[in-house]
């Protein structure tokens, strides 16, 4: 499906946007791929290991998704956009709020506008488990976006295709940011912070969140919330598991943080459908869009169904989690190998 067209992804230098660059390059011949973000450094640093040279393909777009113009820009020519690009870190969320509304939720708006004005065919937005109920800011705003793209469908001119689709998920594992690095340098003071021995959280690793976006990119007809069926893990197992022999210190759960993720609510749960890989909540405002599940393979979820992070019938243990953990460490060490292996002049 990626062969020979034109592709781009906002915040492309992120930890989901280099590794959807590195899978799209080893697996299709795209005609243009195109990271959009706007940060210098990280593009650059970016292109020593996906340059030109050895991948025509590539391009790097400085630019921000607050900036419309420059989106109209960017999005030339372009078929299909994976929008990746968000403020993301709760606590900062709560004490810049205006910086969050500006990135996430108007820039979402000017995503669509930009697309609904060029020749885009497909969008692909990211969200999160925080969307879900939020209680915090930086859920709300992902809440707004997934909201504005779902509607956007409603605008898509007739006769030509412009696809606009969510796909949420919960935490990915080694991504910047995220618990296990946290954790990995902590373990060196020989304490681990725990916030609530309770807490679970859904896990999805980088390869797996690729690969099910752009399975979803295949398949979306617009107006739906993909979310893919993960494993959860307890928040006390990941530390066993990253350092067996760091004691556990409770500083208890923050402002705005949840003891369990919900990617599906129960409200929500009434326009689910299952499917083998996935859940898909309906939410399209498009009636004529929904294809009966009954002829996709699909069935509808029973009357209060939610999926949430405690409720998984798939736990990791501590075993499988030391065994995902190496895996992406070997993984970690490859990638950089090759990018310093490639930085050596020839």
């Amino acid at each position: 499906m990626l062969n020979g067209k034109n592709i781009l992804i906002t915040g492309g230098t992120g930890s989901f946007g280099k590794k959807f660059v590195q899978i799209v390059l080893e697996h299709y011949k795209p005609e243009r791929l195109i990271v959009f973000s706007r940060d210098e450094l990280k593009q650059f640093e970016m292109s020593q290991r996906f340059n030109v040279k050895k991948y025509p393909c590539i391009r790097y777009f400085l630019g921000d998704v607050r900036d419309r113009d420059r989106l109209i820009r960017a999005f030339q020519g372009v078929d299909y956009v994976i929008h990746a690009a968000a403020l993301k870190q709760v606590p900062a969320a709560e004490y810049n709020p205006a910086e969050f509304i500006k990135t996430n939720i108007l820039g979402a708006m000017n995503i669509i506008e930009a697309a609904l004005q060029t020749h885009v065919k497909r969008v692909i937005a990211l969200s999160t488990d925080k969307a879900v109920n939020p209680i915090n800011l930086y859920g709300a705003t992902k809440l707004c976006s997934d909201k504005l793209f779902v509607a956007a469908n409603v605008y898509r001119p007739i006769g030509r295709e412009k696809v606009f689709t969510v796909v949420r998920y919960g935490n990915v594992v080694g991504s910047r940011g995220s618990v296990v690095p946290f954790f990995k340098e902590r373990a060196r003071t020989g304490s681990l912070p725990i916030t609530d021995p309770r807490m679970t959280r859904f896990w999805i690793t980088l390869d797996q969140g690729v690969h099910f976006v752009l399975k979803v990119l295949e398949i979306g007809r617009g107006g739906e919330i993909f979310v893919p069926k993960i494993p959860s893990m307890t928040i006390t197992d990941l530390a066993r598991a990253i350092a067996p022999e760091c004691r556990h210190e409770i500083v208890g759960i923050r402002p705005g943080e949840k003891i369990h993720e919900v990617l599906i609510s129960e409200d929500e749960g009434r326009n689910a459908v299952e499917y083998n890989e996935c859940y898909v909540v309906r939410q399209s405002p498009a009636p004529e869009m929904m294809e009966p599940c009954e002829t996709n393979g699909g069935c509808p979820c029973p009357e209060g169904f939610n999926y949430t992070s405690n409720n998984n019938p798939s736990m990791i243990s501590v075993e499988e989690l030391r065994k995902i953990l190496e895996q992406i460490a070997d993984d970690y060490t490859i990638e950089q190998t090759r990018w310093s292996m490639e930085d050596v002049p020839q």
